[in-house]
């Protein structure tokens, strides 16, 4: 894509900004107090995640922490799971460049996790299964719990990808280091202390990790808004008084037009967000794995609630940031955003705004902060992934592995369980690093991620809920459904390269509508064929 004043876009590292004759661009060196703060709390959470290492630990302690993890830290992974690097870059990148219209997207976690707390808690935790997709087998065959669970892991994988590029972008700005070598490294750093660990280091370890990244979002934003030469009401000041072409502030939540399904409206961000949100806290591995580590179902369903309340003001602080920016850079310009600017990268701006305006130290911090958001999402992503392949796939594939009379957990069987899982581990990682190395080029990693995950999630909440709610609805109709809503998210998100006609709909409407197409075809039929028999 071409650059807003005639330069081309920014190649993967931006030293080389200046062969194409963009603005010179010359990344900072941090600070060495920095550097050393930022490897002591990176390198200190690497080290208690494999603290965790135990050589008696079993599958399940694995997989589900022998549900020993109190309510209050469950919530804080919770959190930490949704405060990803795409949060705390993206995030601030979309405000700084254009409006608060992506927060709509956590105004709808409330509503689920309210349905978490009242029907998906008590649901799994009463289960016989650590996999959030042996349900569907229960109703509708082992062809839906395939569809899901592979759903699922295309889903992580791309969200693994997009994180990871973001936790690296901001070593490239600070340090000029390759991208491609800090993806790589940190990566291999993550799958260590999960592989080590199991679900205990990654829950314990994501706790720690959502204070630091609490701390450093709310110091970084204190010293934004005081460092504005006529005080903080000046950033809120310009963020008003600053305009689009639709008259909208920098405060804007986007437009209000009710039936404009085209553009990314207050709307339509509401209902994506309602319809994703459900489908984290109903179907995604990464929470159901989360409900069956806490102590009790009271516990459990206060995590789930709590995380995600906690995520909706953590979230405007990242927004005010983004806006913080703006401001910051409009009455105090500098020739270096300027280029970040012209190539479009406005997700580079944060991270260069922590080297050169914190004080020393600080910028260590929130360094730290930004890997110990990533590293969390990502260490969750490569468990879960793990599990699924292990409960759904493995175990599935080899039932006469254990000799008769042996339990599922013990002896050989277990031992190879505990193999499978950290191969697997090993594997997702890999997967996750390939991904992020394919989206260095990509302009917005928060739009790459949104739009990702509607292709690969694939509807299959309609599913969930079609067998939750629908007793009546059989195997033929759930798979009709299903290749109904496949080719209703097929034509929203690949329309221009199946070569069919426009929906006329935004992209993340995909999910939306290839649910609803799920759960009403295979309601549908079920009631036109009981009638008939």
């Amino acid at each position: 894509m071409a650059a807003v004043f005639g330069c081309p876009q920014l190649p993967p590292s931006v030293l080389t900004a200046a062969m194409f004759g963009c603005p010179k661009i010359t990344p900072p060196r941090m600070n060495l107090i920095d550097f050393i703060v930022f490897l002591v709390f990176t390198g200190g959470i690497v080290l208690y995640g494999c603290s965790f290492f135990d050589k008696k630990a079993s599958s399940k302690d694995f997989t589900t922490a022998g549900k020993s993890i109190p309510g209050w830290v469950v919530g804080m992974s919770i959190f930490s799971t949704y405060v990803s690097s795409i949060s705390y870059l993206g995030n601030p990148g979309k405000s700084y460049a254009g409006d608060w219209n992506p927060f709509v997207f956590g105004l709808s976690i409330p509503i689920a996790s309210y349905f978490a707390a009242k029907y998906f808690v008590p649901f799994y935790r009463t289960g016989g299964s650590v996999s959030a997709y042996s349900f569907l087998e229960d109703r509708f065959g082992a062809w839906a719990r395939f569809y899901a669970s592979a759903c699922y892991l295309l889903t992580q994988i791309a969200r693994m990808g997009s994180i990871l590029f973001l936790l690296a972008m901001p070593m490239n700005i600070l340090m000029g280091w390759d991208l491609r070598t800090v993806i790589v490294v940190t990566s291999i750093a993550i799958i260590v202390y999960s592989m080590l660990g199991g679900m205990k280091a990654v829950i314990w370890t994501e706790a720690i990790q959502g204070f630091i990244l609490i701390g450093g979002a709310l110091v970084c934003l204190g010293v934004l808004l005081f460092s504005m030469p006529e005080g903080p009401m000046q950033t809120f000041r310009i963020g008003f008084s600053t305009l689009d072409e639709f008259g909208r502030s920098k405060f804007s939540l986007g437009s209000f037009e009710l039936f404009d399904l085209r553009h990314s409206t207050f709307w339509v961000c509401l209902i994506y967000g309602i319809f994703i949100n459900l489908q984290n806290y109903g179907i995604d591995q990464n929470y159901v794995q989360r409900y069956h580590t806490a102590k009790t179902e009271r516990e459990a369903k206060h995590a789930a609630l709590f995380g995600g309340w906690l995520f909706i003001p953590v979230s405007a602080v990242f927004f005010l940031i983004g806006t913080a920016l703006f401001a910051y850079y409009q009455v105090m310009p500098d020739p270096q955003v300027d280029a970040f600017n012209a190539a479009n990268k406005p997700d580079y701006v944060f991270p260069y705004f922590m080297v050169n305006v914190l004080p020393t130290g600080l910028t260590g911090l929130l360094i730290a902060s930004v890997f110990a958001a990533g590293m969390s999402t990502v260490a969750t992503s490569v468990t879960s992934c793990s599990t699924i392949i292990l409960t759904d796939y493995w175990t599935r594939l080899r039932r006469k592995v254990h000799r008769p009379g042996h339990t599922h957990d013990d002896g050989v069987g277990d031992r190879e369980h505990l193999i499978v899982l950290k191969v697997s581990s090993v594997v997702i990682g890999t997967l996750g690093i390939i991904v992020a190395l394919a989206l260095v080029n990509v302009d917005s990693i928060l739009d790459a991620w949104w739009k990702l995950s509607s292709i690969f999630s694939g509807g299959m909440l309609g599913l969930f809920l079609l067998g939750y709610m629908a007793k009546r609805v059989k195997n033929i109709h759930a798979l009709l459904g299903v290749i109904c809503g496949f080719a209703v998210i097929a034509w929203i998100s690949a329309w221009k390269w199946l070569g069919l006609p426009d929906p006329g709909l935004h992209e993340y409407l995909a999910i939306v509508l290839g649910t609803m197409t799920i759960f009403l075809v295979g309601f549908f039929l079920a009631l036109v064929f009981h009638k008939k028999s």
